[in-house]
């Protein structure tokens, strides 16, 4: 079972020095990849809370934010070889489809083939408006979006007419390195998302769960892929617990899934030294 790092780098502590010493550790130590979270804008204020902390908030820095994905993937990928780099997730509602598919084809290919597209339609109602988008149909929108996105990784003249995006003739290059596009790893838990998964993906991304949740998704997951007249041969699970040991990794493996996607956690340099000798210490563990 692979084994990689949720990172969430924010600023201001996660200066471009720290970033890629993170990364350049993380790949010595024999991780995987590194996972990062998307959030453009923030709010004070939220209909829905977060469901990632006890009181409802992201948890910040004083006058911090989540720094990009794109940006900061490519600055991991000047500095390493080998670690591939994962969203964790893109919600793609609320992105420009097109933008997407040109941002995401040229990390692929400047990377040499080290992307994972993790996808979901997102929590934060303010944020899908601020964006320019509805909320209610974001489910649809995201489904339209990636129909028109994998067209653009694999044709060579994309034409595409659907209720929320139209393009005529469209060229898009260069294509993504990976065949026969960047890998799609659906996250989201409601049925709709694991049809989404068995649609669209190449794997299915669970956040925050124990290895009894996870297996009772997995047979979830297994029917939704049927009718698709699909399977997991081929198909990757990939699972961030809140916490992990020796013990709770070989359960995951058990349950078949795929990657772990371990949180680095605080990003204070004491800690990061701390925790990504945890981590290397992990990664034995399931070799």
């Amino acid at each position: 079972m692979k084994i990689g790092t949720f990172a969430t780098f924010m600023s201001p502590h996660s200066t471009p020095s720290m970033i890629k010493d993170v990364g350049q550790r993380a790949e010595n130590a024999g991780l995987d990849s590194i996972w990062m979270g998307e959030h453009v804008v923030l709010f004070d204020e939220m209909e829905f809370p977060y469901p990632g902390s006890a009181d409802g908030k992201i948890p910040v820095p004083k006058n911090g934010g989540l720094l990009d994905t794109v940006a900061t993937f490519g600055l991991l990928a000047g500095c390493t070889e080998r670690l591939r780099f994962g969203t964790g997730i893109s919600l793609v509602p609320q992105r420009n489809p097109i933008y997407t598919a040109k941002e995401f084809a040229t990390l692929d290919w400047l990377t040499n083939g080290r992307i994972d597209f993790g996808i979901g339609v997102g929590w934060c109602k303010e944020e899908v408006l601020a964006c320019g988008y509805g909320w209610e149909d974001r489910g649809e929108r995201c489904d339209e979006f990636l129909t028109l996105m994998q067209k653009l990784w694999t044709e060579p003249v994309v034409t595409y007419q659907g209720k929320h995006v139209n393009v005529q003739s469209a060229r898009l290059d260069p294509k993504p390195i990976q065949q026969p596009h960047i890998p799609i790893i659906v996250g989201g838990h409601s049925p709709r998302g694991l049809r989404r998964a068995a649609e669209f993906g190449n794997g299915w991304y669970g956040f925050g769960m124990t290895p009894e949740m996870t297996a009772g998704v997995i047979g979830d997951i297994d029917a939704a892929l049927a009718r698709q007249g699909r399977s997991r041969d081929g198909f990757e699970i990939v699972i961030t617990p809140n916490e992990a040991d020796a013990d709770t990794i070989r359960q995951f493996a058990d349950l078949g899934v795929d990657r772990l996607v371990l949180h680095l956690g605080s990003q204070r340099p004491e800690k990061i030294d701390r925790r990504l000798g945890e981590l290397e210490s992990l990664v034995k563990a399931a070799a």
